[in-house]
């Protein structure tokens, strides 16, 4: 399984990165929402993690404009956000994400959601 992992900051890439790995999945990534879409171009990925802070084009950009996209938009996106907020919750789940977590997470908190949010896809009959 391939997860793409979106944040303009190296050092998170780098530790969500380090996380996913370490759970035995692969990764790509890229650093901000124009980035990742020209990766997922040439990229077949399962999932999508996303920081919702960034520039050129920000996480909910990247969500609607793959939400918007018939061959992008069954791929799952979990939002990794500094944002504790609820209007900002309510934003990304209107644009399409299945999740959102608030920065800083462990790698249990992480793996425990990319799960969650699988078993609910294959529970409805969707496929990845």
């Amino acid at each position: 399984m391939k997860i793409m992992v979106v944040d303009d900051d190296s050092t998170t890439r780098k530790i969500l990165g380090l996380y996913l790995k370490g759970k035995g999945y692969n990764t790509v990534f890229a650093e901000n929402g124009l980035d990742a879409i020209e990766k997922l171009a040439v990229e077949d990925v399962n999932l999508i993690l996303t920081d919702l802070n960034m520039p050129y084009m920000d996480g909910l950009e990247l969500i609607k404009n793959l939400k918007s996209n018939e061959s992008l938009k069954q791929i799952p996106i979990l939002m990794v956000t500094t944002e504790d907020d609820d209007v900002e919750r309510e934003k990304a789940f209107q644009a399409g994400a299945d999740g959102y977590l608030v920065k800083p997470v462990t790698a249990e908190v992480v793996t425990k959601n990319i799960k969650m949010i699988l078993k609910k896809i294959f529970n409805s009959g969707g496929d990845l």
